[in-house]
């Protein structure tokens, strides 16, 4: 892996000519890079301090639509400025765009100078704070999956998406021969990542046809969510230069295995795994259990965050390695949250919920608050289900809808006492809004059903 330059090593790269690029980027709610490039010159010598955007930024959705009913911002308000304040920590190269690096920023407000509480961010960095002050920090690894397609991404949308081709004609996990033939996206999405400091250990085909996976190296909190939202921009980018389309909807034909995002997480301390006890069942410690109990306590009310569109619910369907039950299991793909590393100190919990849409800071920040509510409520743990969880009919259910979840997101206590009343109310109106979006519109499955039978 490629070191990441420092801001001295990035004004000596702009003074040869190697960089004339610089993009300055936020994450939005959707968890995209939204933002600006400078010239690369202008970027060290000045807007490395600070630049500003528009407010709607954190207050839109996919569309880039100004949906009414935010707090934060609107018409009356006259959508004014953030500051846009970069963070030279998260400096790198961008290899697959000639002469171009990034840097992300934090979201502050435009006359204090306080970090915007919505902004994805500073709700993660909120979560982190939490941990510190227990003396205790998280590493996490999330797994990317997605679609590629043949054509590309004008081609599909002028086609109105329809007779969508992936890239394979047959399921690939795993399948050596079907991903040689994809190595013309492949091979640049791993090599360039891992130029740009990004640790990623490997790809591999997944359970459909057309289907990838990108596995990262777990890391510290922040990075782990940094290191997702780059990835998952650089494919799609990646997959545009070699003609085809990247997908992260969930779940594009619903005769297809969805796409997910697996959050794999660990607490430690001063170096050692908190998570690891050798005298413990399963070599579970006591604050593993009551971490994870908080998880599972919780499933209800951080749903919205790891399914945060209607699409996404299409995902939890039985026999498709979507979890629909919230319980957890040891090393068992049928649960929600799967014990992974049984008895090793890479002893860790696995969040199965989330699908391939997730803005990872908001999921991971959701988990965070879980287990966090699970240790200071010192939550017992029930037994772990074994067999089959689709066929646990006792087990709790996931929320099955947007309108579910929301209304669970809307009630949580916990996570008004982690993000604040504010931030749960401006993601409600988030989730509102794209259940109201979703519900004025007649789908094509409604005119081919009813047209003529109603």
């Amino acid at each position: 892996m490629a070191a990441r330059p420092t801001f001295e090593d990035l004004k000596k790269q702009v003074a040869d000519g190697r960089i004339d690029t610089v993009l300055c980027c936020l994450v939005d709610m959707q968890g995209r890079l939204m933002g600006k490039r400078f010239v690369a010159r202008h970027f060290v010598d000045s807007a490395w301090e600070e630049t500003h955007c528009c407010n709607y930024l954190l207050a839109t959705d996919l569309e880039m639509a100004t949906p009414d009913g935010y707090a934060s911002t609107s018409w009356e308000s006259g959508y004014g400025d953030y500051v846009m304040k970069p963070d030279l920590d998260t400096l790198r190269l961008v290899p697959w765009l000639d002469g171009t690096a990034m840097v992300l920023c934090d979201v502050l407000d435009h006359h204090t100078h306080a970090p915007v509480p919505h902004s994805p961010r500073t709700i993660l960095k909120r979560q982190i704070e939490r941990l510190e002050t227990m003396g205790l920090t998280a590493m996490m690894a999330t797994e990317l999956e997605f679609f590629l397609f043949a054509k590309s991404y004008d081609e599909i949308r002028k086609s109105g998406f329809r007779d969508l081709e992936p890239i394979s004609g047959y399921n690939e996990d795993y399948h050596i021969l079907q991903t040689t033939r994809e190595e013309h996206v492949m091979r640049p999405i791993r090599n360039h990542l891992l130029a740009a400091g990004i640790p990623i250990e490997n790809s591999k085909g997944e359970a459909e046809a057309g289907q990838e996976e990108l596995n990262i190296k777990y890391a510290s909190t922040l990075d782990c969510a940094d290191h997702h939202a780059i990835s998952k921009h650089a494919i799609k980018e990646i997959a545009w230069q070699q003609g085809h389309a990247a997908t992260f909807l969930p779940k594009w034909s619903h005769d297809r295995v969805g796409s997910s995002s697996h959050i794999h997480q660990s607490l430690w301390k001063e170096g050692t795994s908190a998570f690891h006890d050798p005298n413990g069942e399963y070599g579970m410690s006591d604050l593993m259990r009551h971490y994870t109990a908080g998880l599972i306590k919780y499933a209800p009310d951080t749903t919205f965050f790891l399914a945060p569109y209607v699409n996404s619910y299409k995902r939890f369907q039985k026999g498709t390695f979507a979890p629909t039950g919230i319980v957890w299991s040891v090393d068992n793909r049928t649960a929600g949250y799967r014990l992974c590393g049984e008895g090793t100190k890479a002893i860790r919990i696995e969040c199965r919920i989330g699908g391939s849409d997730i803005n990872p800071y908001l999921a991971i920040a959701s988990q965070l608050a879980a287990g966090l509510a699970g240790i200071e409520e010192k939550l017992e743990l029930d037994a772990p289900l074994s067999g089959d969880a689709y066929a646990a009919a006792e087990a709790a259910q996931i929320p099955s809808t947007l309108r579910d979840s929301m209304v669970a997101l809307k009630k949580s206590e916990m996570l008004r006492a982690a993000f604040s009343d504010d931030v749960v109310d401006h993601y409600h109106r988030c989730a509102e809004w794209e259940q109201e979006e979703f519900d004025r519109v007649v789908t094509d499955y409604e005119i081919a059903r009813g047209f003529e039978k109603a």
